[in-house]
């Protein structure tokens, strides 16, 4: 029995001192702005750890309490609880928010929640109702906890007690979203360190791929120079069709032979590819006698082999679960199976009143499969608050169309609002819909600035994902799309760390940053990609006249470059933004810092790379620590709150030692014009090379003319050259001007442990880009008539202001598509209309 499957930490009691409580009501006051509140008609409190609240032990925070025998009154810097000691009532429970947002919340009442996520998007075409986060604009947002699943002190699960009774958490921190949310990760747990091969490309479908089919599809992926970091072998990996008795097939654990007569030589030449492997699991239907285990896990179960009778799945069996992880699975993983899909779609109920399957599935799944120092990972559904911990969902088969893309951005944004970063949704779709090559690639770029990006589809034959089944446009675009995936692994697994010990996901609404601003609330589909990064993905048909699609944006003060055109954005509100099928919005503010693997096409499986270019945004400070890692060990935070012991002392609560990160420092000066990168630390580590090669983008920014850089290479301080300076080294480069920016590559590999310098120009500006080239190119290629190009072109270019172009120009009786698209570009920059501040 492996004991890591039962090794769950949790503090699930909270410090006697946070607690207010009667004969039939318990307050907690986990932390200024988080109460817990129950009733119990019996007397008996729930403190054992739920799905959601595994920490309850944490700080008492500066609270008062007054008793005034009919009722009493609890206050914090952020609340005032009024409550008549009854059972709860709106009349006798009552909650009055203070600081930044104040109002009365009464027992019962509905707030307007910004939303969090759901289990499935199983059959959705377009939107679906989302479950509700712990945000909301009111300041208030109310968890019901009253029914979840429980974990008993040895490991084990258990359902809630009977009786009338409820358990509540009320978050309550204003418009203070990032410490809602801090809160919510102290009580129910971080999201866990992915492994980074996670953040590379992968492949799903399903389809009966056999052997050949199978690795003659990534030889042609490999041909392309397309990377593939996960394969995924849906349900026909194992015996379906033609079963005794005729049983349904979905459940199975036994390898087709005909599809794959050597399954461990399969999985050895996807490894020796870079590749890891994940399976298909429905485990619904127990284990039947024709499993090649199944001798085994009767025995085990105490069932005579002979009698072939089926062991059923039995998820509250702790018996059966240890045959299922100890008999079944690991001996799969043993061979070559580096993790599982829990394709769990049974519903939610057990023998156990109150416990769920799924919850059973992921919760063992994940914490077995990071037995010793393997870094744990799983593919299932969502269970509900506290589903973080189990990391990569598995977004459901969503109907294939437009709708259906429009509405993913929203969906994977909205889910950190319940602490679920780490969505992974079928790109392309999943199912029925329609083929459309434009739609496809409009997916496949949302997938590239996802959380995950699987590819997938259902069996339908003419239904399927490799790039060279649809038209040249579409493929050599999904191509560069997902090279551009791999090439930002080194951005996205920085952000994984940043996410699993900062409690910062991947994606966030643009209101976590900018709440009094209702804009930021009226763009849902756009959002933050990381620290660095704001994109709105293309969610709609392109213009019939433009030939572009479109994207609603909001943007808050101050000056942004997109990565890809280099135009400058200068103008606070919405705006209307216009791509060509090629190109995403990807905006980076100034400052910003974005290391890229340099490679044209970087290697499957994403080691940390020999060679990086760094995207700079010039204009003001910036800094950015780039995080690398050898692959093993867990590391899971403890949500940024202080925990305390039983006496009310600070705990360390430092991460899991086996993760040794390794960093890379970069930091930007805009008044000196320095450029610094390293030392890395630990660069000895084997993990990362020892010397790499550098490229640095300056975006939207070209040198004056005779302009002199430098850059400098210095060595690291050692015990033999502690008495006298290390003196920088100069380094040759070669200097490039692109359309987008400026080009530096270093000409020599610098090692690791040295600190590189570039001496930029001080205080260097971003350009002022002339809107008029890009416009020309915009009216050249629109399907209008000719005459009216010539029109247009000469309002454009006839040196006026820019309000009286824009005036002219919405006098033309132009398609709204057209104009927009102009106006975009002649709005862009208010430096280009004169003021240059």
């Amino acid at each position: 029995m492996s004991k890591a499957r039962y090794d769950f930490k949790t503090r699930p009691v909270a410090h006697p001192h946070a607690i207010v409580a009667g004969d039939n009501y318990r307050f907690t006051i986990l932390t200024d702005g988080l109460l817990r509140f129950e009733w119990a008609e019996d007397g008996r409190f729930e403190n054992r750890a739920s799905t959601f609240a595994i920490n309850r032990k944490l700080a008492v925070p500066d609270f008062y309490v007054w008793d005034r025998g009919y009722g009493i009154e609890i206050v914090t810097k952020r609340f005032h609880v009024v409550y008549d000691k009854k059972k709860f009532s709106a009349d006798g429970f009552k909650i009055h928010l203070k600081g930044d947002v104040t109002g009365t919340w009464t027992y019962g009442q509905q707030v307007s929640n910004l939303g969090g996520t759901t289990r499935t998007l199983d059959g959705v075409n377009g939107r679906t109702n989302l479950g509700p986060g712990v945000l909301s604009r009111e300041g208030m947002a109310v968890l019901d906890d009253t029914k979840s699943m429980l974990f008993e002190d040895n490991g084990w699960i258990a359902g809630r007690s009977r009786g009338e009774r409820s358990d509540h958490y009320i978050f309550m921190y204003g418009r203070d979203y990032r410490e809602a949310m801090r809160a919510f990760y102290a009580v129910s747990g971080s999201q866990p360190l992915l492994p980074r091969y996670a953040m590379g490309n992968w492949w799903s479908r399903y389809h009966a791929y056999d052997e050949k089919e199978y690795l003659e599809l990534h030889d042609h992926f490999d041909r392309d120079d397309v990377p593939i970091n996960v394969a995924v072998v849906d349900m026909d990996w194992h015996l379906v069709w033609n079963l005794p008795g005729g049983v349904n097939g979905w459940t199975g654990y036994t390898w087709n032979k005909e599809l794959f007569p050597d399954p461990d030589a399969f999985m050895k030449k996807l490894h020796d590819r870079g590749m890891k492997l994940t399976l298909n699991l429905h485990p619904a239907d127990g284990f039947r006698a024709h499993e090649k285990q199944y001798p085994e896990v009767a025995e085990y179960m105490g069932i005579d082999p002979l009698s072939k009778q089926t062991i059923p799945f039995d998820c509250t069996d702790r018996k059966f679960m240890d045959a299922y992880f100890d008999i079944v699975h690991h001996e799969h993983e043993e061979r070559g199976v580096d993790f599982w899909w829990v394709d769990w779609q049974q519903g939610n109920t057990s023998k156990i009143p109150g416990v769920d399957p799924l919850w059973v599935l992921n919760h063992f799944h994940f914490l077995d499969s990071g037995r010793g120092a393997h870094r744990p990972l799983i593919l299932s559904r969502f269970g509900g608050p506290g589903a973080q911990r189990y990391q990569i969902g598995f977004s459901g088969d969503a109907i294939i169309t437009w709708d259906s893309l429009h509405f993913q951005p929203e969906f994977t944004a909205t889910a950190s609002n319940i602490g679920y970063g780490w969505w992974s949704n079928d790109i392309g779709g999943h199912t029925h819909g329609y083929k459309n090559d434009e739609l496809y690639t409009r997916w496949v770029q949302l997938g590239c600035w996802s959380p995950i990006l699987r590819l997938h589809s259902d069996n339908n034959p003419f239904n399927t994902r490799e790039p060279w089944r649809f038209n040249d446009e579409a493929r050599i675009i999904v191509e560069d799309t997902l090279r551009l995936r791999h090439r930002l692994i080194p951005y996205l697994y920085t952000m994984n760390a940043r996410s699993a010990s900062d409690d910062e996901p991947l994606v966030q609404p643009m209101y976590w940053d900018y709440p009094e601003a209702d804009e930021a609330y009226n763009v849902p589909n756009q959002f933050r990609f990381g620290s660095e990064l704001i994109v709105a993905p293309i969610t709609q048909p392109r213009s019939q006249t433009t030939h572009l699609g479109a994207a609603k944006l909001w943007l808050p003060t101050g000056r942004y470059v997109d990565i890809f055109t280099g135009i400058v954005y200068n103008r606070a509100g919405e705006l209307t933004v216009h791509r060509p099928l090629h190109l995403t919005p990807a905006l980076a503010k100034q400052g910003s810092l974005i290391p890229l693997d340099a490679a044209y096409r970087p290697k499957s499986g994403s080691p940390n790379p020999a060679a990086l270019e760094l995207l700079l945004v010039v204009g003001a400070d910036g800094s950015f620590t780039l995080t690398e890692d050898d692959g093993t060990g867990h590391l899971v935070e403890d949500g940024g709150f202080r925990m305390i012991d039983d006496q009310g002392l600070e705990e360390e609560t430092s991460p899991d030692e086996s993760v040794h990160f390794i960093h890379t420092p970069i930091t930007y000066k805009h008044a000196t014009g320095v450029l610094k990168i390293g030392p890395t630390t630990t660069s000895n580590n084997s993990s990362v090379p020892q010397h790499r090669e550098w490229k640095f983008k300056l975006l939207a920014y070209t040198l004056p003319p005779h302009t002199q850089i430098h850059c400098h290479s210095t060595p690291p301080t050692t015990t033999t050259t502690k008495s006298k300076k290390n003196h920088p080294k100069p380094i040759p480069f070669t200097l490039s001007h692109e359309q987008n920016g400026t080009l530096i590559r270093l000409d020599a590999a610098i090692p690791t442990s040295h600190t590189i310098t570039i001496q930029l120009p001080a205080s260097a500006p971003l350009n002022i880009i002339a809107p008029e080239p890009h416009i020309w190119s915009i009216v050249d290629k629109a399907w209008i008539q000719l005459d009216a190009k010539w029109d247009v072109w000469n309002v454009v270019s006839n040196g006026e202001s820019v309000l009286n172009r824009v005036r002219a120009l919405q006098g033309k009786g132009l398609e709204r598509e057209l104009l927009d698209a102009i106006l975009e570009l002649l709005l862009a920059d208010e430096r280009y209309g004169g003021d240059e501040g």
